[in-house]
Protein backbone atom coordinates (compact mmCIF):
# COMPACT_ATOMS: atom_id res chain seq x y z
CA UNK A 1 0.00 0.00 0.00
CA UNK A 2 1.20 2.96 -0.92
CA UNK A 3 2.26 5.74 2.23
CA UNK A 4 -0.66 8.71 1.17
CA UNK A 5 -3.49 5.60 1.49
CA UNK A 6 -2.51 4.48 4.75
CA UNK A 7 -2.24 8.28 5.75
CA UNK A 8 -6.10 9.11 4.29
CA UNK A 9 -7.02 5.69 6.10
CA UNK A 10 -5.48 7.16 9.15
CA UNK A 11 -6.94 10.35 8.73
CA UNK A 12 -10.45 9.13 8.16
CA UNK A 13 -10.36 7.00 11.38
CA UNK A 14 -8.93 10.51 13.31
CA UNK A 15 -11.81 11.87 11.65
CA UNK A 16 -14.41 9.79 12.95
CA UNK A 17 -13.35 9.97 16.40
CA UNK A 18 -13.47 13.33 15.85
CA UNK A 19 -16.84 13.88 14.87
CA UNK A 20 -17.93 11.73 18.55
CA UNK A 21 -15.59 13.92 20.37
CA UNK A 22 -16.94 16.85 19.48
CA UNK A 23 -20.14 16.29 20.08
CA UNK A 24 -19.59 15.19 23.41
CA UNK A 25 -17.41 18.65 23.83
CA UNK A 26 -20.43 20.83 22.72
CA UNK A 27 -22.56 19.73 25.87
CA UNK A 28 -23.87 22.92 27.34
CA UNK A 29 -22.10 25.18 25.03
CA UNK A 30 -22.79 26.74 21.94
CA UNK A 31 -21.31 25.10 18.63
CA UNK A 32 -19.31 28.52 18.21
CA UNK A 33 -17.66 28.57 21.75
CA UNK A 34 -16.99 24.92 21.47
CA UNK A 35 -15.52 25.70 17.62
CA UNK A 36 -13.29 28.36 18.92
CA UNK A 37 -11.88 26.27 21.59
CA UNK A 38 -11.04 23.28 19.25
CA UNK A 39 -9.35 25.27 16.68
CA UNK A 40 -7.24 26.95 19.66
CA UNK A 41 -5.86 23.32 20.79
CA UNK A 42 -5.41 22.58 17.12
CA UNK A 43 -3.92 25.70 16.44
CA UNK A 44 -1.18 25.15 19.12
CA UNK A 45 -0.75 21.47 18.01
CA UNK A 46 -0.30 22.01 14.47
CA UNK A 47 2.35 24.63 15.29
CA UNK A 48 3.87 21.82 17.56
CA UNK A 49 4.41 19.28 15.27
CA UNK A 50 5.55 22.29 12.78
CA UNK A 51 8.17 22.79 15.06
CA UNK A 52 9.40 19.77 14.70
CA UNK A 53 8.68 18.47 11.34
CA UNK A 54 9.08 22.25 8.85
CA UNK A 55 12.61 22.48 7.98
CA UNK A 56 13.68 26.31 8.60
CA UNK A 57 15.16 25.63 4.87
CA UNK A 58 11.73 25.10 3.28
CA UNK A 59 10.34 28.77 4.50
CA UNK A 60 12.37 30.69 1.13
CA UNK A 61 10.37 28.43 -1.13
CA UNK A 62 6.77 30.09 0.31
CA UNK A 63 5.44 32.34 -2.75
CA UNK A 64 3.16 34.82 -2.42
CA UNK A 65 0.47 32.47 -4.77
CA UNK A 66 1.17 29.91 -1.71
CA UNK A 67 0.29 32.31 0.71
CA UNK A 68 -3.26 33.33 -1.36
CA UNK A 69 -3.76 29.57 -2.20
CA UNK A 70 -3.88 28.49 1.70
CA UNK A 71 -5.23 31.69 3.31
CA UNK A 72 -7.90 31.19 0.92
CA UNK A 73 -8.43 27.54 1.99
CA UNK A 74 -8.12 29.19 5.40
CA UNK A 75 -11.14 31.17 4.84
CA UNK A 76 -13.15 28.20 3.49
CA UNK A 77 -12.02 25.66 6.08
CA UNK A 78 -13.60 28.28 8.67
CA UNK A 79 -16.22 28.82 7.20
CA UNK A 80 -16.85 24.91 6.65
CA UNK A 81 -16.57 24.51 10.33
CA UNK A 82 -18.40 27.52 11.49
CA UNK A 83 -21.99 25.18 9.82
CA UNK A 84 -20.25 21.97 10.65
CA UNK A 85 -20.17 23.04 14.24
CA UNK A 86 -23.75 24.24 14.09
CA UNK A 87 -25.35 21.36 12.44
CA UNK A 88 -23.80 18.98 14.68
CA UNK A 89 -24.82 20.76 18.11
CA UNK A 90 -28.28 20.17 16.88
CA UNK A 91 -28.27 17.28 14.37
CA UNK A 92 -27.27 13.03 14.90
CA UNK A 93 -23.27 12.50 14.22
CA UNK A 94 -24.05 9.88 11.46
CA UNK A 95 -26.16 12.05 9.38
CA UNK A 96 -23.44 14.99 10.21
CA UNK A 97 -20.96 13.86 9.22
CA UNK A 98 -22.54 11.89 5.92
CA UNK A 99 -23.87 15.16 4.59
CA UNK A 100 -20.18 16.94 5.37
CA UNK A 101 -18.34 13.84 3.13
CA UNK A 102 -20.92 14.71 0.51
CA UNK A 103 -17.44 17.50 0.32
CA UNK A 104 -15.93 14.46 -1.99
CA UNK A 105 -18.52 14.79 -5.14
CA UNK A 106 -18.05 18.76 -4.74
CA UNK A 107 -13.75 17.92 -4.25
CA UNK A 108 -14.05 15.97 -7.69
CA UNK A 109 -15.94 18.45 -9.72
CA UNK A 110 -13.91 21.16 -8.69
CA UNK A 111 -10.38 19.08 -9.14
CA UNK A 112 -11.52 19.05 -12.79
CA UNK A 113 -12.53 21.82 -13.51
CA UNK A 114 -9.81 23.67 -12.17
CA UNK A 115 -6.79 20.88 -11.91
CA UNK A 116 -8.16 19.84 -14.77
CA UNK A 117 -7.82 16.23 -12.84
CA UNK A 118 -9.51 13.39 -14.85
CA UNK A 119 -12.82 12.03 -13.52
CA UNK A 120 -13.22 8.34 -14.27
CA UNK A 121 -16.10 6.00 -14.69
CA UNK A 122 -15.03 4.56 -11.08
CA UNK A 123 -15.09 8.21 -9.94
CA UNK A 124 -18.48 8.55 -10.94
CA UNK A 125 -19.69 6.11 -9.64
CA UNK A 126 -17.99 6.26 -6.74
CA UNK A 127 -20.26 10.15 -6.59
CA UNK A 128 -23.15 8.92 -7.45
CA UNK A 129 -23.55 6.61 -4.78
CA UNK A 130 -22.22 9.00 -1.87
CA UNK A 131 -24.99 11.04 -3.45
CA UNK A 132 -27.40 8.62 -3.66
CA UNK A 133 -26.25 7.62 0.08
CA UNK A 134 -26.58 11.22 1.12
CA UNK A 135 -30.03 11.06 0.30
CA UNK A 136 -30.87 7.58 1.90
CA UNK A 137 -29.60 8.91 5.60
CA UNK A 138 -30.69 12.96 5.10
CA UNK A 139 -34.28 12.02 4.23
CA UNK A 140 -36.11 12.28 7.65
CA UNK A 141 -38.92 9.36 6.78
Amino acid sequence: MEKWIAYAFISMAFAGFTLVIAKMGLAGISGELGLTIRTLFVSLFVLGFAAFSVSMQELPAVGRMNLVWLGLSGVTTTISWIFYYKALKVGDVATVALIDKGSVVVAIVLASLLLKEVITLRMMTGAALIVAGLLVIAKKS
